[in-house]
C-alpha cells in the first residue's frame, strides 16, 4: 500500500498525514494555534513551478544504467537548486521529475521550507534504474491536507477512454493554509508529453531502409496523437475534479507544473473555460467565475495595464505609457531552433484583480532562464532544462 508523508520539522510537534490510496482517505494534522501568525503581516505572495530535470541522488541511474550522477555531478545539480530558492524566495513550490523525493525533502528544509508532500513514487526497474518520475511540494506555510486526485472514471468512459484511464504522472492536491485567504487549494501536475505513445525500436527491425522509415512515420502520428488524446483528457477530467473541489471547499485554487503543451494551441484551453452559452453576463459574474482559472501571466499583464492607465488617466501619452507596459512572453524550454512556454501557473479568481472580491493580484511574473539562454558550465551545468516560473501575489489594499 503506497503512503503519503508530509513533514513538519519545525514545530514540536511530530506530524505525518497519512494517504490511504486505496480507501483514498486523508488523516487531518492537528495545526498549532500560532502557526500562522508569524506570517499574518505579510502582504505577498510568491508561488513558483520547477521542473528540476531529472532529480535522482546517486548511485542510482534515470531510465538507463550509464545515467547515474557523479558525486560532483549531484552537489552542483543541488547547489544550483538551493542557490535559486535562496535568491528568490517562493513560498509555495511545486516540483516536477522528482525521483528522489526524501533527498528533495531534505534540501528545501535546509532552505526553511517545513511542509513537503509527495503522493506516488517513482518506479524501480532493475533494482537501481529508475523511471516515471514523479510531482511534489514544498511549503513554507502548513499543508493541512494532501492527496492524489483521482480521475472520474465514469466520465472517462462517457468521453471514450477506458475505465482504466489514470494520470500518466499522480496529480498532487495540496491544501495549504495561506496567510489572509485561508486554505488553498494547490495542484501540482506533469501532464502527459509529446513523446510518441509508440517507440520506433518497437517497430520490426527486418523492414527494409524504407519500410523502416513508413513504419517510422506512421509510429509517430499515430503515437503522437495518443499522446495529445492522454494530455487533453488529462487536463479536462483534473478540470472537472477541480470544478467539483471548488463547489463543495469553495477554497481559492491553484494549478501549477510542466503542461507539456501552449495553452493557446487548443489541447489544453479548456483549462480557461470561462464563459458558457446562453448564461447572461450578470449571472456568468455571480457564479461562473468562480470556477474558472486564469493564467497568471494574463492577470499579469491586465494589472500592469490597469497601473499605466491609473497613471496616466489625463495624461495625452496614456496609450504609449499602456504600450510599455505589454512585454513578450519568455519561453520555458527551447527545442532545437523552436521555443515554446510549457510551464504555467493558474489561478482562480481569488488572484483576479478585475474580480470585486479578490484579495491578491499578480503583481509579478518571472521566468528564469539564464541557464538557458546564457549557461555557465561551472554554475549551470546540472541545472534543468525548463525555466522556473515564479509569480508574486500582492494583497490588494
Amino acid at each position: 500500500m503506497l503512503q503519503t508523508l508530509s513533514y513538519n520539522d519545525s514545530t514540536s510537534l511530530s506530524r505525518v498525514t497519512i494517504i490511504n490510496h486505496k480507501a483514498n482517505k486523508v488523516i487531518k494534522p492537528l495545526i498549532p494555534p500560532a502557526a500562522l501568525s508569524a506570517s499574518e503581516a505579510n502582504t505577498q505572495l510568491k508561488i513558483a513551478t520547477f521542473n528540476l530535470f531529472n532529480y535522482l541522488e546517486p548511485p542510482n541511474a534515470f531510465y538507463d544504467f550509464e545515467r547515474i550522477y557523479s558525486a560532483e555531478q549531484w552537489q552542483k545539480k543541488q547547489r544550483w537548486i538551493a542557490d535559486y530558492l535562496q535568491t528568490h524566495q517562493p513560498d509555495i513550490i511545486g516540483f516536477q521529475e522528482v525521483f528522489s523525493p526524501e533527498s528533495l525533502k531534505a534540501l528545501v528544509a535546509e532552505q526553511g521550507y517545513d511542509y513537503f508532500s509527495v503522493v506516488d513514487q517513482p518506479q524501480v526497474i532493475d533494482d537501481f534504474i529508475y523511471r516515471s518520475p514523479v510531482v511534489a511540494i514544498a511549503s513554507r506555510y502548513p499543508i493541512v491536507e494532501v492527496l492524489a486526485i483521482k480521475p472520474n472514471t465514469d466520465l472517462a468512459e462517457t468521453l471514450g477512454l477506458t475505465a482504466e484511464f489514470s494520470f500518466s504522472r499522480q496529480v498532487l492536491r495540496a491544501t495549504i493554509a495561506v496567510p489572509h485567504i485561508g486554505n488553498c487549494d494547490c495542484y501540482v501536475v506533469h501532464f502527459k508529453s509529446k513523446r510518441s505513445m509508440i517507440e520506433v525500436d518497437e517497430i520490426n527491425n527486418t523492414f527494409s531502409a524504407e519500410k523502416t522509415i513508413i513504419e517510422s512515420l506512421k509510429a509517430q502520428v499515430a503515437g503522437g496523437w495518443g499522446s495529445t488524446i492522454q494530455r487533453g483528457s488529462e487536463a479536462a477530467l483534473l478540470m472537472i475534479e477541480m470544478i467539483t473541489r471548488r463547489e463543495t471547499s469553495n477554497n481559492p485554487m491553484v494549478l501549477m507544473g510542466d503542461f507539456n503543451n501552449s495553452l493557446a494551441d487548443g489541447v489544453l484551453s479548456h483549462l480557461l473555460t470561462n464563459t458558457l452559452r446562453f448564461v447572461s453576463a450578470i449571472d456568468r459574474d455571480a457564479y461562473l467565475a468562480k470556477y474558472c482559472l486564469n493564467d497568471a501571466w494574463d492577470l499579469f499583464q491586465a494589472a500592469q495595464i490597469k497601473d499605466a492607465g491609473d497613471e496616466n488617466q489625463v495624461d495625452e501619452n496614456t496609450d504609449e505609457a499602456v504600450q510599455e507596459k505589454i512585454v513578450e512572453r519568455t519561453p520555458t524550454h527551447y527545442f532545437g531552433a523552436g521555443s515554446s512556454v510549457l510551464d504555467y501557473i493558474l489561478l482562480s479568481c481569488e488572484f483576479d484583480a478585475s474580480y470585486h472580491d479578490s484579495l491578491y493580484q499578480v503583481s509579478a511574473y518571472h521566468t528564469y532562464d539564464r541557464h538557458l539562454i546564457n549557461p555557465i558550465f561551472d554554475r549551470d551545468g546540472e541545472s534543468t532544462d525548463h525555466g522556473i516560473v515564479l509569480i508574486t501575489l500582492t494583497l490588494r489594499s
